[in-house]
């Protein structure tokens, strides 16, 4: 039925595709015309357009002329004309859509027509790359044209001082991976002064490979961290204990079953990848630590600590999750299989992995601030992004970010050939049939890339092939550093390249060779540094006479190594072009055509096959047990393929399962966060005012108020009147803040019939003369300065506080579940309640602390102010100078108590 519809009326993006089409006509009738300009007309185009855009008109209006200079200048500078298709997709991008658009079909021009477009309104456009070498490559590349067109390009990457990254986000097109952009974000908000900020907003961003930074890393939030205070002993022992247990495996642990009758001390399941203690392991537990009951609470953290060096032993694997590099545990994506630098797992597990692997236990972090990608992604004003497969997730984008997806057509027609799978009994049958094909293809000088699901099956993988005497690369997150050049020459004659998942992701495989990687490596082994071959490859103007000479030799090398590539290239397709190996089925269908599509790109030839077992994890996990028997009723052999329907339907129902779930993950992630992020942007907004400038006295003023009244109202409790007592106690309360010794501020005669109403207004009174006297004292200037840091630091490390409070209750919440309380319900409203006592504790202590903190000397600078003044009550809060020594204290000098008042104003008042 779904099918006669679409054939009916079309689907989606066939309707959208013809609501775009009048568009691209327009641009494309304008070409002959931008043609026809010489380079300072093009060039006007820029200041033209942007006087429209200040007239009035739309960036709708201007897009057709935009696009058409912008292809122009492609043309003139690149040498690359945009085709219609890439066109089409850079209205898409615009609209704030995902285009996906297969392999190979030049997504990174694409990107440039609505980044220009957009860049013409001044806010700034954010291209996201999934790592640095793209963001630097695509950034110098591309910058080229937009420099041409008189608009500004930078490049976020790792390393850049502040100062350079605010000038390359103060560009008009912004090129940078998501975690650098997202960790700029809650830099920005930890930042004391405006003028440290990095980031101007957040208008528009384009995506790049949507699917692996929108939904793949969705699970991992961005964290900064500092230092914690935890002792990492406890780590150490529990591991010595965790090495003592014996453990069982299962694909999913039964319910049902007693744990009682597990002949083990604790129990993995592979499916969650999870681990339980046992009873037995408990008794053990006991006996190890000297604990009488371990479940009691007071035992909690043992039993934490526990549970991480259990989990560490019996479901981290190395190699697969993690691996040990320089003495440091590095987390392997296990999407992208690249090394996650800077990551570390939360809750202890890192340390629990370390203290297995026998490294350096690090001390547990505090989170300064987090934000999942979720919510930092949904902060742009307008959203789009770009990949390959992004339709089999289409829903997620719809739910999660409100995007559309459209299928943009290829260019050229797809020929690439997608073999049906082939099925073996056992895992070693099917490795010894991915030798044969190998074998066959590297006879006749066919390249083949061969997927992998890790760095460990990868390695394995190797080892056959060295055993068979086949040359070959092998590209995993150990050997990451040439990842781009390896990929791009995957598509050689005679080449065999290993790679896990989407390693070389970004980076067109084209046969033959790729003639620009080839010179640059001729350039490496000159011995050039990495800033000359930068420039000497084209993509900046020099008069410096290195790189001159280098981009000389460059340009030399290209021509030669062009010749042969096509060449080459011309071999390639005659012998089937690039043949694609996958070795197992990923979890996500999406990652299976990313690799399929690494072959076939702009109607070249190829082929494609994924050869799996019933032994691979998907199928052991996922799968169904009836195909294994099945197998077995047959009497399959271990080297025998089986292609049947039923089998291609289950693998196609196991990966189902696992999206599904994984979906629901990204989901709860979200859910969760959803609370966080409502009460991150309070604070944020709150911290924005300060950075800001808003005026911060009459807020400060009413906390003042607002402290006094409730402290009163607290100690008063129901009573009409204040005891003697409860009097003393008030009075103690403020003491040293602005009530001194010898200082009467009640009538005698109302020392017995005292309201809490009455002597909050004493107190209020009281307290806001002593702070006018202060600020007389101190100076406007340094009280707004003072007001404002002892503010922004009060709400930053109340937040950090809060941060880790949300976390704990995170932990625990699960539990509600067996009340039949919905986790993520309870979860708001307890999380409702600390955030309100958390603000509570934010006016309290920046009350206090606006007249606990001392200023000696003369008038600070701001930077003394904001490294010295407490905001946590460590210490005595004070802004230092060298202190002036006198003999005698004047009656005009300050006030040795430190309160910033002259001496005959504060504890000379009444000494005479």
């Amino acid at each position: 039925m779904a099918g006669f519809l679409k054939m009916l009326f079309g689907d989606t993006s066939s309707r959208e595709l013809k609501k775009i089409d009048p568009t691209i006509r327009k641009i494309e009738a304008l070409a002959d015309q931008y043609a026809a300009m010489d380079d300072r007309t093009l060039q006007a185009e820029t200041p033209r357009l942007k006087e429209k855009l200040a007239a009035g008109a739309s960036l709708d209006d201007i897009l057709p002329e935009a696009f058409a200079a912008f292809r122009e200048a492609c043309r003139r500078v690149l040498g690359q004309y945009p085709f219609r298709v890439q066109l089409i997709g850079g209205v898409v991008l615009h609209q704030g859509r995902i285009a996906e658009m297969k392999t190979g079909e030049g997504k990174t021009l694409t990107a440039t027509l609505p980044a220009y477009l957009n860049a013409l309104a001044g806010k700034g456009v954010h291209i996201v790359t999934v790592n640095d070498y793209l963001a630097k490559y695509q950034g110098e590349l591309m910058g080229k044209v937009y420099r041409f067109m008189g608009v500004s390009c930078g490049v976020i990457i790792h390393d850049l001082t502040n100062r350079q990254r605010k000038e390359a986000y103060a560009c008009d097109i912004t090129y940078g991976t998501n975690n650098e952009i997202g960790f700029d974000y809650l830099r920005d908000n930890m930042a004391i002064y405006k003028e440290e900020q990095v980031q101007r907003g957040h208008a528009f961003a384009i995506v790049d490979e949507v699917d692996s930074i929108l939904i793949d890393e969705a699970r991992t939030p961005l964290i900064i961290s500092g230092q914690g205070d935890k002792s990492t002993d406890l780590y150490r022992r529990a591991d010595d204990f965790a090495r003592t247990l014996s453990h069982i495996t299962v694909v999913e642990v039964d319910a049902k079953e007693s744990q009682d009758e597990v002949e083990a001390d604790y129990i993995v399941d592979e499916k969650h990848k999870t681990a339980t203690i046992t009873p037995r392991g408990v008794t053990k537990a006991e006996a190890f630590f000297n604990v009488e009951n371990l479940m009691d609470p007071e035992n909690a953290t043992l039993l934490h600590h526990i549970n991480q060096a259990i989990k560490a032993r019996g479901c981290m694997r190395k190699d697969t999750d993690y691996v040990v590099k320089d003495g440091e545990i590095i987390i392997v994506d296990e999407f992208t299989g690249r090394l996650m630098f800077g990551r570390r797992y939360s809750e202890g597990l890192h340390q629990a992995i370390e203290a297995k692997e026998g490294v350096t236990v690090l001390r547990e972090s505090k989170t300064l601030a987090t934000i999942t990608f979720q919510n930092y992604f949904r902060l742009y004003g307008k959203l789009s992004g770009m990949t390959g497969t992004a339709l089999t997730e289409e829903d997620e984008f719809r739910h999660i970010y409100n995007l559309d997806v459209i299928e943009i057509p290829t260019n050229m027609p797809m020929i690439r050939t997608d073999n049906p799978d082939q099925v073996f009994k056992t895992e070693r049958g099917k490795y010894m049939a991915v030798i044969r094909k190998i074998k066959e293809c590297y006879a006749k000088g066919q390249p083949v890339l061969v997927g992998t699901v890790s760095i460990e099956k990868s390695e394995h993988l190797s080892a056959l092939l060295k055993r068979e005497g086949i040359p070959h690369q092998v590209l995993n997150a150990k050997h990451h550093e040439k990842e781009a050049a390896i990929v791009a020459q995957a598509g050689k004659p005679y080449t065999v390249t290993i790679a896990t998942n989407m390693a070389g992701r970004g980076t067109d495989i084209m046969l033959g060779g790729n003639p620009e990687f080839t010179a640059r490596a001729d350039l490496e082994k000159a011995g050039y540094p990495e800033e000359v071959i930068t420039e000497a490859v084209g993509y900046n103007e020099s008069s410096d006479e290195t790189v001159l000479e280098a981009r000389t030799l460059f340009r030399q090398k290209l021509q030669e190594y062009k010749a042969q590539c096509d060449k080459d290239g011309a071999f390639v397709k005659s012998v089937g072009g690039l043949c694609i190996v996958g070795t197992e089925r990923h979890e996500s269908r999406r990652i299976d055509n990313q690799l399929r599509g690494r072959a076939g790109r702009q109607g070249d030839p190829g082929e494609s096959t994924f050869f799996l077992s019933l032994e691979d994890d998907l199928m052991r996990l996922f799968g169904s047990e009836r195909i294994t028997g099945m197998m077995d009723s047959f009497g399959v052999e271990e080297d025998m393929p089986i292609e049947a329907k039923v089998l291609s339907g289950a693998i196609e129902s196991a990966q189902k399962k696992v999206e599904g779930r994984n979906f629901q993950s990204r989901k709860t992630v979200l859910e969760y966060d959803n609370v966080m992020n409502h009460q991150r942007e309070i604070i944020y907004k709150q911290r924005a005012d300060v950075l800001d400038g808003v005026e911060l006295k009459p807020r400060i003023q009413d906390m003042i108020r607002e402290y006094i009244t409730n402290t009163v109202s607290g100690i008063a409790e129901e009573s009409q009147t204040l005891s003697r007592e409860q009097l003393a106690r008030t009075l103690q309360t403020f003491a040293g803040m602005f009530i001194f010794p010898g200082q009467q501020i009640i009538p005698a005669d109302r020392v017995s019939n005292l309201t809490p109403a009455e002597m909050s207004d004493i107190l209020i009174d009281r307290a806001m003369a002593f702070y006018d006297e202060k600020e007389r004292d101190l100076g406007s200037h340094v009280m707004r300065e003072l007001e404002r840091v002892v503010l922004l630091k009060t709400v930053d490390e109340l937040w950090m506080d809060h941060i880790d409070a949300m976390q704990e209750l995170r932990r625990g919440i699960g539990l509600n579940a067996y009340a039949q309380v919905n986790p993520v319900e309870e979860y708001k409203r307890q999380g409702f309640d600390m955030f309100e006592e958390m603000i509570g504790q934010v006016r309290e202590r920046t009350a206090r602390l606006i007249f606990l903190a001392k200023v000696r000397g003369a008038e600070p600078q701001r930077e003394r102010v904001a490294k010295e003044t407490s905001a946590n009550g460590a210490g005595d809060g004070t802004i230092t100078k060298k202190p002036i020594v006198k003999k005698k204290i004047g009656r005009n000098d300050p006030c040795p108590c430190g309160s910033g008042l002259k001496y005959k104003k504060c504890h000379g008042r009444n000494a005479q």
